[in-house]
């Protein structure tokens, strides 16, 4: 059963008692459940921290709403809205353009004096570091050509005409969202930054990643993954080893971070 509190945030496993939550926001196009299996992962392993998933709207149980189209604008609802879920220590886990949502809303919960303890950036460009890109633009055909070649997408789905027609507007207005970011000077995170990017990516050089040094004022750390853009659904376990070890280190490092 899933818990929702709020309209953003999704609990597949509950955990009552973990010293810390982790937030894990979605790919374009992806939606909670693609953190499913990283939730139980973590849950089987008895680690003491509770994943969490966003659910963006037009998608799934929110199919109804409308897409957002713009990452701030989406920043700004998310940090609303995660408010509730900041009773202890909160770290965020963003792939692709979560972790470009986590770092916009990195910046708004710092602002308002409630930081994460950290973010792991995965599979992402830096803010600085973006590319003009013109995908959203692109009519269907050009649209799912985009999608197989990430591979981030069931070839069940890509496969089946109808289904397609249900996702296309969501995963066209995430990449509405992503290629017409611009960060803007302001505000940098003061929480370390764990950046983690596959050693094939085809839309992420390394270099691109690597700028995310620029974009904290604490610690930050680069790994590199076998396997290309969403090289998470083969490493789940090295990914898990990862997070939990710098989990306990941020913690150790913020032992009195609370909100609540």
């Amino acid at each position: 059963m899933t818990d929702t509190t709020g309209r953003w945030v999704r609990r597949f496993h509950r955990v009552d008692d973990a010293g810390t939550r982790l937030v894990c926001l979605p790919h374009a196009g992806g939606s909670a459940t693609a953190y499913f299996p990283f939730s139980r992962a973590v849950q089987d392993a008895g680690v003491d921290v509770e994943v969490v998933a966003v659910q963006y709207p037009g998608r799934q149980d929110r199919r109804a709403e409308p897409c957002l189209d713009d990452l701030d604008t989406m920043a700004d609802a998310l940090a609303e809205d995660i408010e509730p879920w900041l009773d202890r220590p909160v770290a965020l886990f963003g792939h692709s353009m979560g972790a470009m949502l986590g770092y916009e809303l990195t910046r708004r919960l710092t602002a308002a004096g409630t930081p994460p303890i950290g973010l792991f950036a995965s599979a992402c460009r830096a803010p600085s570091a973006q590319r003009v890109e013109f995908v959203h633009q692109r009519d269907d055909n050009g649209l799912i050509a985009a999608l197989r070649e990430l591979s981030g997408t069931d070839s069940a789905v890509l496969g089946d005409t109808e289904l397609l027609r249900m996702v296309l507007p969501a995963i066209r207005g995430d990449y509405t969202a992503v290629e017409t970011y611009r960060h803007r000077p302001g505000i940098e995170p003061a929480c370390p930054i764990q950046v983690l990017v596959g050693d094939s990516d085809p839309v992420v050089a390394l270099a691109e990643a690597a700028a995310w040094r620029a974009h904290t004022t604490g610690p930050y750390a680069l790994e590199v993954l076998p396997g290309g853009h969403f090289y998470l659904d083969d490493q789940l376990v090295r990914v898990m080893t990862t997070v939990t070890a710098r989990l306990r280190e941020w913690g150790t490092r913020n032992p009195g971070s609370h909100t609540g």
